[in-house]
């Protein structure tokens, strides 16, 4: 996997990281401890400027919490826990799970979006409770660009300082990542195949 990470960002640059920023988001195929963490090492190669990693990182990160921010806020709450009631067993998301998000999201608001952003799980699902509570676009972009900048930025700048020393690991980093996504794969068959309806 991460010769597949290395390639896509070495053909299309800048806009090949936030490409699979933008996808990690949408729908977490790769994650983004392995993108910008290796995005950083190319930039210490001059491959690429470490600015422009961490700018196209997180361009491509906020621009992937837009489509679950919007879902929300066309649904409402009642429409995402009737998506959750009838798919819910495909998306792993049951209707109390869209409760608890948003009655979280009434607690704590803007810093939940923020916070939300900077863990792992968490980072795309914070953007549907904020879409269902209807929160500003513009509230909505500045709370995420802030918890986007941060974890992109800590995440390349751990691969940018580590620098040639990421030569010497980076034979362990793609069985560990293939790893990661079997399991992720495998929760994901897991939740389908134990989830059952919840009552109305």
């Amino acid at each position: 996997m991460e010769a597949f990470v290395q390639v896509i960002m070495q053909r299309l640059g800048p806009f090949g990281i936030g490409l699979l920023m933008f996808l990690e988001n949408v729908f977490p195929p790769i994650p983004s401890e392995l993108i910008m963490p290796l995005a950083g090492y190319l930039a210490t190669r001059g491959d690429m400027n470490i600015l422009v990693v961490i700018g196209a990182g997180t361009i491509g990160s906020l621009l992937g919490t837009l489509p679950w921010y919007y879902l929300g806020r066309r649904l409402g709450h009642h429409g995402v826990r009737r998506l959750a009631e009838n798919h819910g067993r495909w998306l792993t998301m049951s209707p109390s799970d869209v409760d608890a998000a948003s009655d979280r999201f009434k607690r704590h608001g803007n810093s939940s979006v923020m916070l939300g952003r900077l863990i792992p799980t968490v980072r795309t699902l914070i953007s549907v409770p904020a879409g269902v509570a209807n929160m500003p676009l513009g509230r909505f972009l500045l709370f995420s660009s802030i918890g986007t900048l941060l974890w992109t930025a800590a995440l390349a700048l751990a691969g940018y300082l580590l620098g040639q020393a990421y030569s010497t690991i980076q034979d362990y980093v793609d069985p560990v990542s293939t790893m990661v996504l079997i399991i992720l794969v495998g929760y994901y068959i897991y939740r389908v195949v134990t989830s059952k309806k919840e009552s109305k």
